[in-house]
């Protein structure tokens, strides 16, 4: 099984001194059905006066820090290896009208918990445009993995990745509109579109293998953290689809966290006193080891 060594690196620069500093980071990959987290860390510099790990409602790992000394900058690097792991798909799924008759029994713990995913989010409203959109891949009978794959390959196709073009707060109807932005704006944009079906759709956040095997193209998102969907099949679990690449997830796609939509998984956020302006830097290199490699947390 591919093993990948993932360097996360965010560097924050102060304007002037910042007396105290609170934050809680979500940058320690979480165990899934389809991955084995081998070693993690998580390096802060300066140190933390004090630090603590929990699990939020959604089962992520969250590393909670307080800083109470003066500093002018902080470096937070997460390093892990991951294993991928096999993650079998059905060679069929039911018609998609039959997957949200199933939810709305909610026959089972899964569907009753995957539930919460139907509603809308701060991120992710459910509005006319986004289920319109999504219903031209969602044709009476259609199976629900094949439509949610059409609805990601029409993202990739009609739509133009383009940093800097939007913000975390570009509201969907904008990304709708124009036709452009990042990956987090293409994820709310399918998930709104997909709640909007009755279907029950997340928000996955984590980070993609920076270069592919030979052969594959390159993946746009590649060099930060990337952000892609995942539909439920009751009875068989989450799917992931990747609509930046209009792909499904495959074994470079490496999860860190999942949620709503991206404000359950922020990978950085606080507040701090003093500070002024800041800047912040942030690179992510996602690398195939070999098995034998011995690297742990220190």
């Amino acid at each position: 099984m591919p093993i990948f060594l993932v360097e996360h690196h965010n560097r924050y620069r102060y304007a002037a001194p910042v007396d105290l500093n609170y934050g809680e980071a979500r940058l320690l990959p979480r165990a899934t059905p389809g991955q084995r987290v081998l070693a993690s860390e998580l390096a802060l510099s300066p140190a933390a006066d004090d630090r603590r790990e929990r699990l939020d409602a959604h089962g992520n790992r969250v590393l909670w820090f307080s800083l109470t000394r003066a500093h002018d900058h902080l470096e937070v690097l997460a390093r892990c290896r991951i294993e991928r792991l096999p993650a079998p798909w059905p060679e069929t799924s039911p018609a998609w009208e039959s997957v949200v008759a199933a939810l709305d029994a909610a026959a089972t713990p899964d569907s009753l918990h995957a539930r919460e995913f139907r509603l809308e989010s701060t991120r992710a409203p459910i509005m006319p445009a986004t289920t319109e959109f999504a219903a031209a891949s969602f044709p009476p009978g259609r199976p629900l993995l094949e439509a949610v794959a059409d609805l990601s390959r029409r993202v990739h196709a009609e739509f133009r990745y383009q940093p800097d073009a939007t913000g975390i707060d570009t509201p969907v109807a904008d990304v709708l509109r124009e036709r452009h932005g990042v990956c987090q704006d293409f994820a709310h944009l399918c998930i709104a579109g997909l709640r909007g079906l009755g279907l029950a759709a997340r928000y996955v956040s984590g980070w993609l293998e920076t270069v592919p095997p030979p052969g594959t193209p390159p993946r746009l998102g590649a060099d930060a953290s990337h952000a892609w969907i995942a539909v439920h099949l009751p009875g068989h679990g989450w799917f992931d689809f990747d609509p930046t690449n209009g792909i499904a997830a495959g074994d470079g796609h490496l999860t860190l966290a999942w949620g709503r939509d991206f404000d359950d998984v922020t990978p950085l956020k606080g507040v701090v006193h003093g500070g002024g302006a800041h800047q912040l830097d942030v690179g992510v290199t996602v690398t195939r080891i070999d098995a034998t490699s011995t690297w742990r947390p220190e």
